[in-house]
This record gives C-alpha cells, sequence and structure tokens, in this order.
C-alpha cells in the first residue's frame, strides 16, 4: 500500500527553474498487480520511388539481345544489362533497408542499453523496504536504468487522478506546464527521476525538468519528458499516460507493474513546453536514432 513521501508545499518559485526541486511524489506500493505486454509498434518512414525521364536519343539500356536505337529511356523500374532490377528499384531497396536498420526498435534500444556504464555511486530501491539494486547508467548522450514502474497520478486533479481514485494524491508535480499550471498525469506521459543526493543528482547528467525519456516495456517505445522528482531513494515511477501508452495497467491503486521498464533519458534535452506530446515524441525520436547510432 502506498504512503504519504515529502510533498511540494515548499517548492515555491523553485517549480519554474530548469532544475528540479524537492521530492514531490508518493512513495511507490509495495505490491503492484502484473500488467499484461502489449502488442509491437514499429516505426518505418514510406519511401517514395520516382523516375526520371531522359530528353532525345537512346537510354543506353539494353533489352532482349540489344538496344533499339533511338529507343525512349528506360523508367525508373525497367532492368539493368544483367536482367535485374534498375537503378531505381535498387535505390529504392537500398533506403528500405537503411529505413529498417535506422528504425528504432525496443529491441535496438535494449540492446544498446544492455551494458551498464555505472554513473550513480550507490543503487537505488524499486519500493520501501526492499533492497537497493537499481543502478543509474550512462553514455555521452544518455542516462538510464531497468526497473518496475509505479504510477504516478499527481498533479492536475482529472477523472482519474485525484483524491478519491488515489488515496495519496497530490495536486502538485515537481514541473510546471507552460501555462503555469501542473502537469496532467492523466494525458501527459511523464517520468520521475529521484531527487539529487550523494548517490546521483541528475542535475549533474544533463537532466533536468522536460528533458525527453524513451520508455521501453515488451516490444514498445514511448516517449515522456522527466516531469515529476521521487524519494532520494527510489526509482521506478511514472506517470497514468504513460503506463497506459506502454500497455501497463494505470491504476494508481494497484496498476503497474514489479520489473521490466527500461527509462532513458537524454542528456541535455528539454521540451520548453513540457505538455507538447507531439513535440516531445518527435525529439525523441530524433534523439534515439543519434542514442543507437553512436555505438
Amino acid at each position: 500500500m502506498r504512503v504519504p513521501s515529502l510533498t511540494l508545499a515548499a517548492a515555491g518559485a523553485a517549480l519554474i527553474a530548469p532544475a528540479l526541486p524537492a521530492p514531490a511524489t508518493a512513495v511507490p506500493p509495495a505490491e503492484r498487480v502484473a500488467a499484461r505486454e502489449g502488442s509491437a509498434v514499429r516505426e518505418g518512414s514510406a519511401v517514395r520511388e520516382g523516375s526520371a525521364a531522359q530528353g532525345g536519343g537512346a537510354a543506353g539500356v539494353a533489352q532482349g539481345e540489344g538496344a533499339t536505337p533511338g529507343g525512349a529511356a528506360a523508367a525508373g523500374g525497367g532492368a539493368d544489362r544483367a536482367g535485374g532490377p534498375g537503378r531505381a528499384q535498387r535505390a529504392a531497396r537500398g533506403e528500405r533497408t537503411r529505413g529498417a536498420e535506422d528504425a528504432v526498435t525496443a529491441a535496438r534500444l535494449l540492446a544498446r542499453a544492455g551494458r551498464c556504464t555505472r554513473i550513480s555511486r550507490g543503487r537505488y530501491r524499486t519500493d520501501a523496504g526492499r533492497p537497493a539494486t537499481v543502478p543509474v547508467c550512462g553514455t555521452r548522450d544518455a542516462v538510464f536504468w531497468k526497473a518496475d514502474l509505479d504510477i504516478d497520478c499527481d498533479g492536475r486533479p482529472t477523472a482519474r487522478c485525484n483524491r478519491r481514485t488515489d488515496p495519496v494524491f497530490a495536486p502538485a508535480t515537481a514541473v510546471l506546464g507552460s501555462d503555469g499550471r501542473r502537469l496532467n498525469a492523466e494525458t501527459l506521459p511523464y517520468i520521475v527521476v529521484p531527487a539529487p543526493s550523494r548517490r546521483w543528482d541528475h542535475r549533474a547528467s544533463g537532466v533536468r525538468g522536460g528533458s525527453v525519456a524513451a520508455v521501453v516495456y515488451g516490444d514498445r517505445v514511448r516517449y515522456a519528458v522527466v516531469g515529476d522528482t521521487g524519494p532520494r531513494d527510489l526509482i521506478g515511477e511514472a506517470s497514468y499516460a504513460t503506463a497506459r501508452a506502454l500497455g501497463i495497467r494505470p491504476d494508481p491503486r494497484s496498476g503497474g507493474v514489479s520489473s521490466g521498464v527500461t527509462y532513458i533519458v537524454f542528456r541535455d534535452s528539454r521540451i520548453t513546453a513540457v505538455e507538447n506530446r507531439a513535440a516531445a515524441a518527435a525529439e525523441g525520436e530524433r534523439l534515439a536514432r543519434r542514442f543507437l547510432a553512436r555505438h
């Protein structure tokens, strides 16, 4: 059962600053119901094939036993001298291959985050009373950790996030939207980072309010922003909207999962309007590709 932790009563104007203030979330539950894994979602891009016509004269592409004098230029999909696919077809095939290689998938992100160069001085607990087993790892592009996912329903009261649905609901988040209001956990995918401590100070790693993160669970990759802070010794928490997007049961009382979630936060990234989901997704995709390319 969840129990209250520190609140943001003393945060004041510091909420607007890029660096995250003191903890704002509740201690995660000790027990949760394991959620079903979502179906695979893969992102890709279509490649448009075009053909260029050459004015006058022979095309220089042999068909049958030889080229016909004065013949028309070959279309992009024509055959080459060896009878194989034309240049346009080969180019399109190459584009599709490169697109598949560049696609941001859960498998590729997990492989990239499979080796840990620890940057935290110690390890974190996933729940109060549990052993500290989770290190924060880092590369030059990102910091990441693998933990559980507890549901953060704090922020603006909504139909699914309020004092009735969440016994320890707090109408505050450590980060404010561009309109100066608290974040909406029901609609905005955000993650929670531990408050700064000797164990790890996220600010020294280029992580702050509005930083962009990729969250991986099963075959799903979803992008979020850093929107709240939690207790100094706990890690593994995200908003109602993040859990729902990953196919995880988002109920603040009994939702979440006990393991299997990877959080990748891109260093020195930031969405100014943290509530802009489209901007976070676009920037997250770009930064994830860079993270995968640098290995």
